[in-house]
């Protein structure tokens, strides 16, 4: 019979302890002082517009200030309503940072769309992958990667499934819980991917953007969600984006395999509940801070990535994990070196969190970024100062709504 048992509240004593024992213990990581990369851009300022609810029918009630937005991208309003959010017309496909617009669609993510969605990957070529082997460090081995212990919210770090909606239809990437160093305690930021969140050079940003933390908190199998309800999948509830700030680099230059965009692919989301009035934070009870100082690779002994692989051998119901010493991967010699560790988790566990013990606390240092065709190894960007400016952009400017 399957359980239908759900966290119960969030300010538990684990919560409390999360940095000196779960994450502590599985990953056995050890912590070097070192500058990160140094990268002086930042993404633009989200605007002040307020985000409405759905009306409880699948349709949107569009607030004022954001159905001038659509006007001003020539969108019709109505027919944005009743579904018009599914046209694609690559004219009026908003690319801008500051032409993100997400209002929710109360009821749009049910437990079959979620199951239905497809791994957002990033695959690169083995060309790609040893173009700089100058500075490259060999290709690590592969690294099993493991189930991670169930109930999730007890064993594992704040990560949850980022769903959106593209022209290829609907897709999904991991996510993970961070603190707001503005709003301690009541954090409604998630660091993703940033080829979660927009297509990069020459497309725009995904729409129906939404964050589902500890996804299956029980790992249950297809067959036992077969009749789940919306508690069983999302414990937390869904929460959507109302901003999404990504790098530069990735609006310009982002590809479908990373390209040159890669070595910046991350990106920080600030949600809101689709119900209920607490912060995120509050709600799932943990968040983890960001090191944007964590040390080059060859000074790190380990790292751990989280996240809810979706292509073959895995379905995206459960939550798998690698751990392995870091290498770093160079595509370019003009752009930073990303972090690249052995893991065969696949498309689905982009965006995923990559965390490292530091001073006793476990601190997010990456995200899931690319892998190869041969899902052998995995690699993130190495969070700098960019990486930096915009979680702080995000955190002055959206923080606290």
């Amino acid at each position: 019979m399957r359980s239908t048992r759900t966290p119960t509240s969030p300010n538990r004593r684990r919560r409390a302890a999360l940095a000196a024992t779960g994450l502590l213990a599985a990953l056995a990581l050890t912590a070097t002082a070192c500058n990160g990369s140094d990268d002086d851009s930042a993404s633009d300022k989200p605007d002040t517009a307020s985000q409405s609810s759905g009306t409880g029918d699948g349709r949107l009630h569009v607030p004022a200030d954001i159905a001038s937005k659509l006007k001003d991208h020539g969108f019709d309003v109505d027919e944005w309503a009743k579904g018009g959010w599914k046209d694609w017309d690559k004219d009026k496909w908003l690319s801008a940072a500051k032409d993100f617009v997400n209002p929710v669609i109360d009821g749009l993510w049910k437990p079959e769309r979620m199951k239905s969605a497809k791994e957002a990957n990033k695959t690169v070529s083995t060309k790609d992958a040893t173009a700089d082997q100058g500075v490259s460090d060999p290709v690590p081995a592969p690294v099993e990667a493991t189930a991670e212990k169930t109930p999730y919210h007890e064993n594992a770090a704040p990560v949850g499934k980022v769903f959106f909606d593209s022209p290829e239809g609907s897709m999904v990437c991991s996510g993970t819980v961070v603190k707001d160093v503005n709003h301690p305690g009541k954090s409604n930021l998630v660091w993703t991917a940033g080829h979660c969140v927009h297509a990069g050079a020459g497309g725009g940003w995904y729409r129906n953007i939404a964050f589902v933390p500890a996804y299956n908190d029980l790992g249950e199998s297809a067959s036992q969600l077969s009749n789940a309800n919306a508690s069983e999948i999302a414990p937390y509830g869904n929460w959507w984006a109302d901003w999404a700030s990504t790098s530069g680099q990735w609006i310009q230059g982002g590809s479908e395999t990373g390209g040159a965009g890669a070595a910046y692919d991350f990106a920080v989301l600030h949600v809101k509940p689709e119900q209920g009035a607490k912060s995120l934070e509050e709600t799932v009870g943990a968040a983890l801070d960001v090191d944007f100082s964590s040390p080059s690779a060859p000074q790190v002994s380990e790292m751990g990535a989280w996240g809810y692989p979706a292509a073959p051998p895995y379905d995206g119901l459960q939550m798998f994990k690698c751990l392995d010493r870091p290498g770093r991967l160079s595509l370019d010699p003009s752009l930073p070196t990303m972090y690249r560790i052995g893991c065969t988790m696949t498309g689905g566990s982009s965006g995923g969190g990559w965390f490292r013990v530091v001073d006793g606390q476990t601190k997010l240092v990456s995200n899931t970024s690319i892998g190869p065709s041969d899902n052998t190894w995995l690699a993130g960007p190495q969070l700098g100062r960019t990486a930096e400016s915009l979680y702080e952009n995000m955190s002055k400017t959206y923080g606290g709504r």
